[in-house]
């Protein structure tokens, strides 16, 4: 095990292998690849048209024989060879040479059994990596998210991603009480889309949806509701159709899963040590991962958990700025790998 530490060096990575998006993180160089979790495969031969951002814009454009393919759902990877292909994709990007194989430190959600979390460590290695190091992710979301997660006091982080919410109490360099839930932004967008079907009969793809969540979606009443005009298909006619829609008319199409949401925050609190609680009351919930930016999500749960609740700087980054600096931070990444894999 020492040697592998004492190895870990320049060209090294971190990744945030997210249900929505994929993080990579260059030592020495930050952020080096933002991209979404996303992989364009040409059917029958496997062969990839297009990963990422480019993959996206590919979505309800392509033939029938081009598919765009999502590797990673609720947060676990549920097809290694297009999530290998994907992230290989990615990792050609940021390190182009590969004379000296990178070792990678991976942040995966908190509850994830051992037979998906040796998917990622396989998934990983065949990418490319020489050694993996798994990290749990609510703590490298405090550590992105500025935190003081050595102190003897604790601080409590909520990663509120995609595919999961994952959350974490934090004390003296470690994890006191963790824990994920399968609910997250897709949830959202997913009940946007269903509440059209029903209530206009309006077929509405994927990508609209969420463009519509981040339009005008809000988890509390606002001032001044917005309304956005969407496009879709009549399921009736078979015909191009446009609605206008209302923040509101969103906002509670969204209740079920933001009530998910509410009620993992309150499950992790619950679990909060009694010599604790005192920490936690008085420096409230810090919110990170981009279901942070719907607006007053954090209004919402402070509400619930009658606790301050706080949105980090630049929330949906803090996974992967915490795993880049475990990188260049051995101490730290000693005290906090859960697994290990090496090529």
């Amino acid at each position: 095990m020492t040697s592998s530490w004492q190895r870990l060096r320049g060209g090294d990575l971190a990744v945030d292998l997210g249900t929505s998006r994929t993080r990579i993180w260059r030592k020495g160089r930050g952020i080096a690849l933002d991209e979404p979790s996303l992989l364009a495969v040409e059917g029958g031969t496997g062969k990839v048209l297009a990963a990422g951002e480019r993959a996206r814009g590919l979505i309800g454009r392509t033939p029938a024989h081009v598919h765009i393919m999502r590797p990673v759902r609720d947060g676990v990877i549920v097809d290694a060879d297009v999530a290998e292909s994907m992230l290989r994709t990615f990792v050609d990007q940021v390190h182009s040479s590969w004379l000296n194989r990178p070792r990678v430190v991976v942040a995966t959600p908190s509850q994830i059994t051992a037979v998906e979390r040796r998917a990622v460590e396989e998934t990983v290695l065949r990418s490319g990596a020489r050694e993996v190091f798994i990290v749990e992710q609510g703590m490298v979301a405090a550590i992105g998210a500025g935190l003081p997660v050595n102190d003897e006091q604790a601080s409590m982080v909520l990663d509120l991603g995609g595919g999961t919410a994952d959350g974490a109490i934090t004390a003296l360099g470690g994890i006191v009480r963790s824990g994920s839930a399968r609910v997250g932004g897709d949830d959202l967008s997913e009940a946007v889309r269903d509440w059209l079907r029903t209530e206009h009969h309006l077929l509405l793809g994927e990508r609209t949806a969420q463009d519509l969540v981040a339009q005008v979606g809000s988890a509390v009443p606002q001032r001044e509701e917005a309304t956005a005009r969407v496009h879709g298909r009549d399921l009736r006619t078979g015909l191009p159709e446009t609605v206008d829609v209302t923040g509101a008319a969103v906002r509670e199409a969204m209740a079920a899963p933001l009530d998910g949401i509410a009620a993992f925050a309150r499950s992790l609190v619950d679990q909060c040590p009694p010599d604790l609680a005192g920490d936690v009351t008085g420096r409230g919930v810090v919110l990170t991962g981009g279901v942070a930016l719907l607006r007053g999500i954090d209004q919402r749960l402070s509400r619930e958990l009658a606790l301050p609740v706080h949105v980090a700087k630049d929330p949906q980054r803090a996974v992967i700025r915490g795993a880049g600096r475990c990188i260049d931070d051995l101490a730290r990444l000693r005290r906090i790998v859960v697994g290990e894999q090496r090529y």
